[in-house]
């Protein structure tokens, strides 16, 4: 069977693994930039096998990064204040 691709690209990215201790969860990330995505970036959380394309308009957004990770209220909170850091 013949594969149809939508895309096949190879880009450029740079990627940063984090790796920190929050008041109750250890977070380990790692954060894809690339040119794609509107210039957002791929989180990913090693540990739980979550990820989500995120940019400083989705963590502004209220109940997102709880969403995205499945995370508590005050652990969303420790991620989201060490995004917008490195944002």
């Amino acid at each position: 069977m013949e594969r149809f691709f939508l895309y096949d690209d190879l880009v450029e990215t740079k990627a940063r693994f984090v790796s920190f201790m929050g008041e109750n969860q250890r977070f380990d990330l790692a954060i894809l930039k690339t040119d794609r995505y509107y210039g957002k970036s791929l989180i990913l959380d090693i540990q739980s096998n979550r990820f989500a394309i995120i940019g400083e308009d989705d963590l502004k957004e209220p109940g997102y990064i709880e969403y995205a990770f499945k995370l508590e209220e005050d652990a969303a909170e420790e991620l989201r204040d060490f995004l917008f850091d490195i944002m």
